[in-house]
């Protein structure tokens, strides 16, 4: 039968940290599908559940528990289906899971399948992967991202005493991706140099993500030297920066333990005005904890028109959440990660509905990622004009910006690089 789920199995595979996580593959008539889920490190408290084994396997990190729930119970439930419904399979797996946060059977063990499944369905149409997630989404807007590259380390990501965990570079004046691309990839060596030449080689080691991770402090340090890198590039008009503070990391007891201080929201709040006076920057993510709505809402009315304000462990992909912060007007982007939520159907729902709301999706990776490239198709399909993806090193990042490339090659003259920023 055309189109019909014959099999579906999972198994135990590393990440790009050395840690396992789940891989499906859904067979079908034209073959099999496969799809790999990444793992956060800083993850929000409201995301949903990655089944971990907790035993003495790999430092109870293993997910044996998760591929048995995939291979004894959802696979017994799939096999059979037409592979093109989507929405009645993730549906019908969070049905079996049962609980709120995915706790029974893993997001981990779920997302695996629903990504799997959206794969076979691309497949078996004979589609690309992009294509399909736009049909199930109802886009019609195909485009190019433009890329967060995460370039200095800080926070979780790195092992100096940097706060804030992220500093990007967003190429917003680049004329379509693969030159965006080439852009941030020049920045970056001219930036390992100069850090090289002021902090010696040990310096130049890449975090998770790709980024350097150089002994400083402040958080000014970091937007200088990539500001002149920026300069030696010579693309002071084409890109500007971001920055990710991952601040729930730092809040304790109601306030923000911030370079050796105790700030409270307002003054953290106050930081970053000043960082956004002083330096370029387009976009902020994160930059109070995941439940101090208040400071949010305060910094958002003062900013809102200026810059891009992301929520991430705010909102964790998940749509009550984003309705929350709408109403608040808390925010005014979603930091989309599909294993935040757990099925495709589930984040393109948070996708429409950011969107709807007049707001900016940026799709996001996790520190702790595969050579799935995935969520690249999946913001040319969702036309979100942005995706966060880490630095132009190491392979499981550079998957995602390669099969931009190659889609932008694919689409040619109707390729659009969406800037919306």
């Amino acid at each position: 039968m055309e189109f019909q789920i014959q099999n579906i199995r999972a198994r135990e595979v590393l990440d790009s940290r050395g840690n396992p996580t789940i891989e499906a593959e859904v067979k079908t008539k034209k073959g099999i599908s496969r799809a790999m889920v990444p793992s956060g490190a800083s993850t929000g408290i409201h995301e949903a559940l990655e089944l971990r084994d907790k035993n003495h396997r790999y430092l109870g990190r293993g997910v044996q528990k998760a591929v048995n729930n995939v291979n004894k119970i959802i696979a017994k439930k799939l096999i059979g289906l037409d592979c093109r419904k989507q929405r009645d399979i993730d549906e019908l797996m969070i049905e079996l899971d049962g609980t709120k946060n995915k706790s029974n059977l893993g997001a981990n063990a779920i997302l695996a399948a629903s990504m799997a499944v959206t794969k076979a369905s691309a497949l078996e149409q004979n589609i690309p992967l992009y294509r399909w997630i736009a049909e199930l989404s109802g886009n019609k807007e195909i485009a190019l991202p433009v890329p967060s590259m995460n370039v200095i380390n800080g926070g979780r990501h790195a092992g100096n005493k940097l706060d804030i965990q992220e500093y990007m570079i967003l190429p917003i004046g680049a004329r379509n991706f693969t030159e965006a691309v080439r852009f941030c990839a020049e920045t970056y060596q001219n930036l390992k140099n100069i850090i090289k030449e002021k902090y010696g080689k040990n310096a130049i080691n890449v975090g998770d993500e790709g980024g350097f991770a150089p002994p400083l402090d402040q958080a000014e340090e970091p937007l200088n030297l990539i500001l002149k890198a920026i300069e030696e590039s010579g693309y002071q008009n084409e890109i500007k920066l971001g920055i990710d503070a991952a601040a729930s990391e730092f809040y304790k007891d109601n306030n923000y333990v911030f370079e050796g201080e105790i700030l409270s929201g307002k003054e953290l709040g106050d930081v970053y005005s000043n960082l956004l006076k002083t330096y370029p920057i387009a976009s902020c993510e994160d930059v109070f904890a995941q439940d101090d709505w208040n400071s949010w809402i305060e910094f958002t009315k003062k900013h809102n028109k200026k810059v891009q304000i992301v929520g991430d462990d705010l909102l964790v992909t998940n749509v009550k959440r984003i309705k929350k912060a709408v109403e608040l007007e808390a925010c005014n982007a979603l930091l989309l990660k599909i294993n935040q939520i757990g099925t495709i159907s589930e984040s393109i729902d948070a996708a429409k509905f950011s969107i709807k709301s007049g707001w900016n999706v940026m799709v996001s990776h996790r520190s702790g990622e595969t050579e799935d490239s995935f969520i690249a198709d999946l913001t040319v399909g969702l036309g979100t004009g942005q995706i966060k993806s880490g630095a132009p090193c190491r392979s499981e990042r550079n998957s995602k910006y390669n099969q931009l490339i190659r889609i932008e090659e694919e689409l040619g003259d109707r390729a659009v690089y969406k800037v919306n920023l």
